[in-house]
């Protein structure tokens, strides 16, 4: 996510940075290269242009040039504006008396359906009692995909052939109500393409339910598509929020940055993978930080804390309290790239890294760490428990040994307790000097 936007920006700020003082010049010449970054990303130009001059109005002013520190001015102010450009948080608006109804609306192939799943977990999280309606009869295979998301989730899908969607709609409310359900989220039909029969259903389905929130599905990888078919839905129903989808797979951005500023609907989640724990409250704050290469350690203890969810958290507090000493095992490691690869794919996870430790991660390719992780898991589980708790045991003929039981070679069990060690060497460090010098030992 942003990955092409966030490398040239920290280009522009690592110059900033060095200057002692800014110039009116250098800072004309560093908004030119954010200008022509921003455009790269697929940020309409509109945004841009009032992003740019917003920009250099407060960095040519007294803000920057009595700082102590210029260039860092001139990164918060960037900051700033762009938190302002994604627009205020806006929440679902959970009011008023239950069963909720939220409508799912969207063209073809923006991934409603999941995005119903998605929402449906979330909020059953939060305790709330949820019905999934299967509103789309024209293509069997979104029934299908509803019915298969709501037995993962447990969660009750409605659905009638018989029935035309605002039928449906109706009488799945009507159920709810009588069953004691708190939330109603309807996946409704899509098209190839904004026509006028979609609309009425829509218009339709909303008449018979009275939904609190009708959000838009979009996806982020169309670009500035993303903002034409926002304001063809706003215009013909009343939209109360957006859903951006496969935000993972859109190094650019552009449409999130630009889709509040142009049409006005607020964002409310972002979808950040294909698995069911992959959306996010949509946060300015936060995204604007990981556009920037500032890192999202808010969402990385958020995925921490749902990766270990029912488990006994005062063991945990003593085995991290291992880690950050250094005095960690190979069991306890192995443990830990365990919970890791619960939390998510790992270029997600290096994009949350803040400073010189997230910029140093975003460098190594997440394949090559993936295919490192299961050779480490095999490596591991091939030495026996007293191996795993005291790796200096592991003498030449113990290593041709596991290296023989895993179908590797003894240079790549070397390499693993290699890597065990500068672990530990690094965890101490962290603990020592706070994490400064961690870049130069990454690289």
């Amino acid at each position: 996510m942003f990955e092409t936007l966030t490398g040239r920006l920290n280009q522009i700020f690592d110059n900033l940075r060095r200057r002692g003082k800014l110039s009116e010049a250098d800072v004309d010449a560093a908004m030119r290269e954010v200008r022509l970054a921003l455009l790269e990303a697929d940020v309409h130009f509109s945004v841009v242009k009032t992003f740019i001059a917003r920009v250099r109005e407060r960095a040519v002013g007294a803000e920057v040039s009595k700082a102590l520190n210029p260039g860092q001015q001139v990164i918060k102010i960037v900051n700033d504006e762009l938190i302002a450009s994604l627009g205020e948080p806006v929440g679902l608006n959970l009011t008023g008396p239950k069963p909720r109804v939220i409508m799912m609306v969207g063209l073809q192939g923006a991934g409603k359906t999941t995005a119903s799943g998605k929402l449906a977990r979330l909020m059953k999280a939060k305790g709330e009692r949820v019905l999934l309606v299967a509103g789309d009869p024209y293509r069997p295979a979104a029934i299908k995909q509803l019915q298969q998301l709501g037995e993962r989730l447990d969660v009750e899908v409605e659905t009638d052939l018989s029935l035309t969607p605002p039928q449906l709609a109706k009488r799945a409310v009507d159920k709810a109500e009588k069953g004691g359900f708190g939330l109603v989220i309807i996946d409704t039909a899509g098209r190839s393409q904004l026509d006028a029969g979609l609309m009425d259903e829509l218009k339709a389905i909303a008449a018979n339910v009275n939904p609190i929130d009708i959000l838009l599905v979009v996806d982020s990888m169309i670009g500035q598509e993303a903002l034409n078919i926002a304001q063809g839905f706003k215009d013909a129903i009343n939209l109360t929020g957006l859903i951006l989808t496969k935000m993972d797979g859109d190094s650019r951005g552009g449409a999130a940055i630009s889709i509040r500023s142009v049409t006005g609907i607020p964002i409310k989640f972002i979808g950040t993978g294909e698995k069911l724990d992959a959306l996010e409250t949509y946060d300015p704050s936060r995204l604007s930080s990981r556009i920037l290469g500032m890192g999202d350690m808010i969402g990385l203890i958020e995925k921490a804390e749902a990766a270990y969810e029912g488990q006994d958290m005062d063991a945990q507090a003593r085995q991290a309290q291992k880690m950050m000493k250094g005095q960690f095992s190979l069991e306890d490691w192995l443990d830990q790239m365990k919970q890791m690869k619960k939390m998510g794919p790992l270029a997600q996870l290096m994009e949350m890294l803040p400073g010189q430790m997230g910029q140093a991660a975003r460098g190594i390719d997440p394949a090559v760490m993936e295919s490192s992780f299961k050779q480490s898991e095999a490596i591991i589980n091939s030495m026996t428990v007293k191996e795993r708790r005291d790796p200096d045991l592991l003498n030449a003929s113990r290593r041709r040994r596991i290296a023989a039981g895993c179908g590797m070679e003894v240079q790549d069990v070397n390499r693993l307790i290699k890597q065990f060690r500068e672990a530990q060497k690094m965890m101490k460090m962290i603990q020592k000097t706070g994490g400064k010098g961690l870049g130069r030992m990454f690289g």
